[in-house]
C-alpha cells in the first residue's frame, strides 16, 4: 500500500498540478507539495501563467525569485540546481538578479537576499556584481552590529576599564580616572587634590592569546552557518586575547585568514555545494596548531563526511591528543536548528569532542568559559 501511494505521488509530481484531480490518494495526501511549487514557479511559464499570483487552494506561500533560488538549493542536489538555473536563465529569461542592476537594488537587503546572492554570485558580472557586493556589505554590517557588543561583553572579561572594579586594591586602582574625576575638588589655597572617589579597574587575571581556528563546511545546507561563521570570525579578529584563523572547505581546503577582517570578501569567496572532506579540513587545522593547550578548533559542519569516516575520526583524535580543544558546531546561526549525522556526532562526543548547535552568542559564551 505504501509503495502504491509513493507511486501515485511520483506520477502526480511528473504530470503537474493540473492532474491532481485525477488522483485518489485515499487517506493520504500529495507529499511533494513544496517540490511541486518550486518546479511550477519555473515550468508553469510554459502555460503562460502569471507567476507569483496564486488562487486559493493547497499551494504554499507565494514564491519570488530570491525565495525560489533559496528553495531549489534546499530541495535538490547540486547537479539538479545547475539544470534549473540554466533553464531559468536560458529558457525562461529569469534573470532579474543576474543582469538587472535596478531590480537588484530595489530588493530589500536582508538575510534571504544575502543567501540568494551568495548562491548566484558566480553568474553575476560587472555593475550587477558590484551592486551585489554592496548589498552583502550592508546586510553583513547589520548582522555584525547586532552581535558585536554581546560577543565582546562575553569575552572581554580580562580588563574592563569602562567599569569600576569590585576588588579595591592598589593593584587595581585606576589612577588616571581617579585624578580626572576628582580635579573639580582641587583646593587652590592648599595646592592639594582632594580625593572624594577612588576608581578601580575590573581585573580577572592576565592572559596570553588563545588561537581560535574556525573551519567552515561550505556545503549548500550550511549556508546560514557559513554567514554567521564569517561574521563571528571578523568579530573575533578584533579581540586582543584571540588569534583567529578562518578556513572553508568542501573536498578542498581554502585558508581565508588573510580576509578575516573582511566578511564580505569571505562570503564572496564561498563556493557552495560539491562534496565534503572533513578529515582533510581537520588535518589542515592540525597544521595550524602551535600552542595546543591554548588552541580551540571550531569545526562548523553537518558531519556528512564524503571521505572515509574512520580517517575523519583519526584526524579528530589527533587534534584532541595534542591537548587542543575540539568543538563541532552542527549549526551556528540565529535559530540554531541543526540537521546533521547524529551517529557521527555521538561517536565524536564519546571521543571527547564538544558537539553542539549554538547561536553566535552561545559560541562566544563557550569561548569565554574556556579562556577565563
Amino acid at each position: 500500500m505504501d509503495k502504491d501511494l509513493e507511486t501515485l505521488n511520483r506520477w502526480r509530481l511528473v504530470l503537474g498540478k493540473f492532474s491532481e484531480q485525477s488522483f485518489d490518494f485515499g487517506k493520504g495526501e500529495f507529499k511533494y507539495r513544496e517540490v511541486d511549487d518550486v518546479l511550477d514557479f519555473l515550468y508553469g511559464r510554459e502555460y503562460g501563467e502569471n507567476q507569483g499570483v496564486r488562487k486559493g487552494g493547497k499551494e504554499s506561500s507565494i514564491l519570488n525569485v530570491p525565495r525560489w533560488i533559496t528553495k531549489i538549493r534546499e530541495l535538490f542536489p547540486k547537479e539538479t540546481v545547475e539544470i534549473l538555473e540554466k533553464h531559468a536563465l536560458n529558457k525562461y529569461g529569469l534573470v532579474e538578479l543576474l543582469n538587472d542592476k535596478e531590480v537588484l537594488e530595489k530588493l530589500e537587503p536582508n538575510i534571504d537576499l544575502l543567501k540568494s546572492i551568495i548562491q548566484m554570485k558566480h553568474m553575476m558580472k560587472g555593475e550587477v556584481l558590484e551592486s551585489a557586493r554592496k548589498i552583502v556589505k550592508k546586510v553583513v554590517d547589520e548582522i555584525t552590529k547586532q552581535l558585536e557588543n554581546d560577543v565582546k561583553m562575553s569575552i572581554m572579561g580580562k580588563i574592563d576599564r569602562s567599569n569600576r572594579g569590585y576588588v579595591k586594591s592598589i593593584r587595581n586602582m585606576d589612577f588616571k580616572k581617579t585624578i580626572n574625576r576628582n580635579l573639580k575638588n582641587f583646593d587652590i589655597d592648599t595646592n592639594q587634590l582632594i580625593i572624594n572617589q577612588v576608581y578601580f579597574n575590573r581585573r580577572v587575571k592576565s592572559y596570553n592569546k588563545w588561537n581560535v581556528i574556525i573551519a567552515v563546511d561550505e556545503s549548500g545546507s550550511m549556508l546560514d552557518s557559513v554567514i554567521h561563521s564569517a561574521v563571528m570570525a571578523g568579530i573575533f579578529a578584533k579581540l586582543p586575547m584571540l588569534k583567529t584563523n578562518l578556513v572553508i572547505f568542501d573536498t578542498e581546503v581554502v585558508d581565508l585568514s588573510s580576509y578575516i577582517d573582511d566578511p564580505v570578501q569571505t562570503l564572496m569567496s564561498v563556493q557552495l555545494g560539491g562534496g565534503t572532506n572533513i578529515a582533510k579540513a581537520l588535518q589542515y587545522c592540525s597544521s595550524l596548531i602551535q600552542n595546543p593547550y591554548r588552541t580551540m578548533v571550531v569545526m562548523v559542519t553537518d558531519l556528512y563526511e564524503g571521505g572515509r569516516i574512520s580517517t575523519m575520526y583519526r584526524r579528530a583524535k589527533d587534534i584532541m591528543d595534542t591537548g587542543a580543544k575540539l568543538i563541532i558546531l552542527t549549526s551556528l546561526d540565529s535559530e540554531s536548528v541543526p540537521s546533521y549525522d547524529k551517529n557521527v556526532a555521538q561517536t565524536l562526543t564519546n571521543m571527547g569532542a564538544e558537539v553542539a548547535a549554538l547561536t553566535p552568542g552561545g559560541l562566544a559564551n563557550w569561548i569565554a568559559s574556556i579562556i577565563s
